[in-house]
């Protein structure tokens, strides 16, 4: 049984993180002042994004090496 979660783990990963700084980027500049004037929402979308992208390496590198075939 070939099941691979990192592709759809990296895939909501990576979306969810495109999302986050999008959002941070182009969105209302004065909810940041809560925060003393970070922009988390662009600090943790960075972070979602590259974390998606590990896991999305990890995948096609684990099917590229035929990772989890028996036979």
């Amino acid at each position: 049984m070939g099941l691979d979660v990192r592709l759809p783990v990296g895939l909501m990963f990576a979306i969810m993180g495109a999302l986050l700084v999008v959002y941070g980027v182009f969105g209302d500049h004065t909810i940041y002042a809560r925060s003393l004037d970070i922009n988390v929402n662009v600090i943790w979308g960075s972070v979602l994004l590259v974390t998606g992208a590990i896991f999305l390496g990890l995948a096609a590198r684990g099917r590229s090496s035929g990772e989890g075939r028996h036979g």
